[in-house]
């Protein structure tokens, strides 16, 4: 299933309202754990999947990358990031993360913000990235994290007074289709462990450098009070991988 909500106006409406969307990657609160994650990307021909408004691809060519290629299922995300962006290094492409079809050894980095829960079939997405990723190559990935995705619902677990009491996980060995609400909209999203994430790596080929668990930076959390709670339960998986050197 490759969904498209982005299109919609009222969902892209509101998604063009939220603060990351206003406020780029600094109002993002993994970013500065991202970032870290990121290889130098001097010289680097970069692949963005997902790419949204072009935010990721921007701050690439803000490092110097060669030639960055920003995909996306969605006219309207494109449309926005091509308004924002002026350098002809930038290319952007409108195709389905599923459907990516490039040529062996095309990219020195593939990264992929908060995308990847919204794709059914992880594993055939990671054997196209392995294949297009040059050796030695590095594979950088964020995703709503399963203790968030488990759930449909994705709430709190409120008390009597509105007060948020816990964060409540079950299903979580239940991989699969997930009928999320977000946006004020219903969204298909998909749950898998930690383990399937990290072992689909493996499996495909990738050696995992690093894995993280972000929450909101301090001052996050003093210019947004609200930010608290979100260090009560991880949000964000941030996995960074690297294809080996000898094929």
């Amino acid at each position: 299933m490759k969904q498209n909500k982005y299109d919609d106006p009222g969902f892209f409406r509101n998604y063009s309202r939220m603060p990351r969307s206003v406020g780029g990657l600094e109002a993002a609160g993994e970013w500065p754990v991202l970032r870290s994650l990121l290889p130098d990307l001097q010289g680097k021909n970069v692949l963005d999947l997902g790419c949204g408004f072009g935010w990721h691809c921007r701050y690439a060519r803000e490092q110097h990358a060669r030639h960055v290629v920003g995909v996306d299922i969605s006219e309207k995300m494109l449309e926005r990031a091509r308004e924002m962006t002026h350098d002809d290094a930038i290319e952007y492409r409108r195709v389905a993360i599923e459907d990516i079809d490039f040529p062996a050894n095309s990219f020195d980095v593939v990264l992929s913000s908060l995308a990847f829960h919204y794709v059914q079939h992880f594993d055939s997405v990671c054997q196209k990235v392995y294949h297009c990723l040059m050796p030695g190559g590095s594979f950088v990935l964020s995703v709503e994290h399963p203790i968030f995705t488990a759930l449909p619902a994705q709430d709190w677990y409120y008390g009597p007074n509105g007060e948020r009491l816990h964060w409540p996980v079950d299903r979580y060995q239940d991989e699969g289709l997930r009928q999320a609400r977000f946006l004020e909209n219903d969204v298909v999203k998909y749950h898998r462990t930690i383990a399937t994430y990290m072992n689909t790596l493996l499996d495909v080929g990738f050696t995992i450098t690093r894995v993280a668990e972000p929450g909101p930076t301090k001052e996050m959390q003093e210019a947004q009070p609200e930010m608290r709670d979100e260090t009560r339960r991880p949000m964000f998986l941030l996995i960074s991988a690297r294809k080996n050197e000898k094929q």
